[in-house]
């Protein structure tokens, strides 16, 4: 946090210094748009081919093919998730969060893609809609969708509060990701990922620039669905933060499950193919 009372005066030209106008680092105008309206009519006749509930306080992965539907729905009441997205053949290939906040700002809606890490960045999935889109950003500063946040974790926890709490979404994700593959709880931890924290509202306070939470608008019925760019694992956590309107993790919080669904078009998107990886040739002037 920037200190009330700063060590150093301000010069002469402070004024100044701090009228010249942003420029926006990455432009997305040079991106292909996506055009949402064919992702709309691909619905029409679609067919759910997989549905996983994700029990309150716990994660649990899903599949989705490439060219695929999924949605994450609030059901029995308001709640948060966090939302880790793997290449389905190789982890290492995984949701790149902070290129996707560089890109699409701090909170995501229908239109804006989920990008994948370096050194592959590209489209993992497409956002195609979102019933929260017309909260849009409150007097507080606050959105939804958010990817500033991490994900709830037992190491912050410890460090702030003491003590071993396993239910943190890190840990949900751990375990989940442990169970899907078959591998040791260590070695999963490794490919557990910052997230897009779905349906969770949030934002900067603009005294302290502090990372806040206050209740998610969400509600039963309320999802958010996407596309498959690729063929994906997924892993959810249903955050034990419930709606995260008065604790951080806690077994205190009132907590509900999520649902997953994947859906399969009738037809293929025409002309869509999978998610090309990144023409950069790797050379890095050498």
């Amino acid at each position: 946090m920037k200190p009330d009372l700063p060590a150093h005066a301000a010069p002469e030209d402070a004024a100044a210094r701090r009228a010249v106008k942003p420029v926006i680092c990455y432009p997305v105008e040079g991106l292909p748009a996506p055009g949402l309206g064919p992702y709309i009519a691909a619905r029409d006749g679609w067919e759910m081919v997989a549905e996983v509930l994700v029990p309150a306080r716990e994660a649990r992965c899903f599949d989705v093919p490439a060219g695929h539907f999924f949605r994450i729905t609030s059901v029995e009441g308001p709640q948060v998730g966090d939302l880790n997205l793997w290449n389905a053949h190789d982890l290492h290939e995984r949701f790149y969060s902070g290129k996707t906040r560089a890109l699409h700002g701090t909170h995501l809606s229908a239109g804006d893609r989920m990008w994948s890490n370096l050194p592959y960045l590209r489209e993992m999935a497409l956002i195609t809609e979102d019933t929260l889109d017309w909260y849009g950003f409150d007097d507080f500063g606050g959105g939804v969708h958010d990817v500033i946040g991490t994900r709830c974790d037992p190491y912050t926890h410890n460090l702030l509060a003491g003590g071993q709490y396993h239910h943190c979404c890190h840990s949900n994700l751990t375990r989940a990701l442990a169970e899907r593959m078959g591998m040791p709880l260590a070695e999963a931890e490794l490919h557990v990922h910052d997230v897009l924290n779905v349906f969770m509202c949030t934002g900067f306070t603009r005294d302290t620039g502090q990372y806040f939470m206050k209740a998610s608008p969400v509600r039963p019925g309320d999802f958010i669905e996407f596309f498959a760019g690729m063929d994906l694992l997924g892993g959810l956590s249903a955050c034990p933060g419930g709606d995260c309107s008065t604790v951080h993790s806690s077994d205190r919080a009132a907590c509900y499950p999520l649902l997953v669904q994947v859906f399969k078009p009738h037809t293929a998107l025409l002309g869509w193919q999978v998610s090309a990886a990144n023409g950069y040739d790797r050379t890095h002037g050498l």
